[in-house]
Order: C-alpha cells, then structure tokens, then sequence
C-alpha cells in the first residue's frame, strides 16, 4: 500500500522545505494508507486482511496518531492497537526504510505537553524562530505562535486536530501561559504580517499586544460552552485566510 501511495503521489508533491517527497509528507501518507486499509478491509481475502478485519470488528482501533519522535521530529503515524505503524519512516531520512511497525511501547513516540514542548520540536526539526502571537490576538488562544523561519518566511502556528484539542482542554491555560512569557516577535514581523490580512480580520483584531492576545484565552475560557465544533470550524477557516509572507530581510533571533 506505501508503494501505490508513492505512486499517486509522488509525481504530483512539491519540494517541502527545499527537500523533495517523501520529506515532510508523513501525515498525507498516512492518511492515504489508513483509506487504503478501510477500503480493503471491506472485502478483504488475505490472511492480514482477514486478522485486519476481525481486529476492528471486535473493537480494536486504528488511527493516526502524531507526537515527537525520539526527541528528534513531528512524526505521523498508525496506532493499531497496541502496535505503532509508521508508513511514512522515510519522510525525514529518506535512506530509512519506508515502513516501520513496533509496539507503541518502543516506538519513543511522545505527545507533544505544552506549546513550549511544540516551540521547543519546530525548532530543532523545521528551524524556525517562535514568538508569541501578539499581532492576531483573536485567533492566539487556538493559534498562539508566530514562526518564523531562516529564509524569513512567516507563518502563524500551528493548525491541527491534536493541537486544536490540546490547547482547549484547559481552556487554553496552556495557550495563555505561552503568550504570557514567549518572545514577542520583532515589530517587522507584526507589522508586515498585518499589512498583508484581509480587513475583515484585522477588523477582528484592531490591536497587536500581548495583553490583548491573553485576555482572548481568558474570554473563551469563560465561554467554553460556546467553542463547539463549528466555532473550530470557524477558526481554522480563519486561519486559511491568513497569509503566509517573507520578510525582506531575516527576523533576528529571540533574546
């Protein structure tokens, strides 16, 4: 299944990073694996197929999982019971084997604590600079970090369903407590971030200061009736919208 995934796509997948695929492509083949397995499943004729099928029929769960991998990188992968399924080993160092399976005791992988214990990976594994997200405090308290990267590209972080879960399981207590100690990113980075949103977000966020970005977690928190579903939905599409920029000139480093 990982060789018919790199042949959908592979042909198609643009450099990450200035490295070509696999590299930073684990969570689309994982994905693209775990559809191929439900797929499958649904007729499946081999022995594995078989064992695979009565696995999840009598209850065992396969998902994606992600988490830092052996204190090194961001690594998605598949749980399947107590086993961890990576089928995306080389989308780091692409002279590891493609597919590594184990049990999820050995495996080292770590779910990611706090956004410090995020900061900490994105800049051993991606290289970047984090700051606190101070320029878009509305959307700080499910985003609270501002990245940026050695070629001065600047992104807001970090979009996904583990994070999303994470920082909202307190409130965002976790969230507040990054955007009350982190570095505030460099005036160039506010500033050139902002001038590229749409108005109707920076409608939404007519100040820049860190005081604003944490009493946004202490208003949601007060809300946490509200914060359903489709007010994620809402953040995320808001955060589609904010522009990825480049600095005309690199970000110094935090003090």
């Amino acid at each position: 299944m990982r060789a018919e995934t790199d042949r959908e796509i592979a042909s198609n997948a643009l450099a990450r990073r200035g490295k070509p695929y696999p590299y930073g492509y684990c969570l689309e083949i994982a994905q693209d694996v775990v559809k191929k397995l439900r797929v499958r499943n649904a007729g499946a004729r081999s022995p594995a197929g078989r064992a695979l099928g009565a696995f999840l029929k009598h209850g065992g769960v396969g998902t994606v999982v992600w988490g830092v991998l052996r204190g090194r990188y961001f690594q998605n992968a598949i749980q399947l019971g107590s086993l961890y399924v990576d089928v995306a080993n080389d989308s780091v160092d692409p002279l590891k084997p493609k597919v590594e399976i184990m049990p999820m005791a050995e495996s080292g992988l770590e779910q990611v604590r706090d956004v410090a214990h995020f900061a900490e990976f994105a800049n051993l594994y991606w290289g970047v600079q984090c700051y606190a997200n101070t320029a878009l405090p509305a959307l700080a308290p499910l985003f609270p970090l501002i990245n940026v990267d050695p070629s001065g590209l600047v992104l807001l972080a970090s979009k996904g369903a583990y994070m999303g879960r994470l920082l909202a399981s307190d409130g965002f207590q976790k969230s507040e407590s990054w955007l009350s100690t982190a570095p505030e990113p460099p005036p160039e980075v506010v500033r050139e971030l902002r001038k590229h949103c749409p108005q109707d977000i920076l409608d939404a966020n007519p100040v820049a200061t860190r005081e604003a970005s944490v009493e946004a977690c202490r208003v949601l928190r007060r809300r946490t009736a509200s914060l359903d579903q489709a007010w994620i939905k809402r953040m995320n599409a808001t955060f589609d919208r904010v522009p990825e920029i480049r600095l005309l000139r690199k970000a110094p480093a935090p003090a």
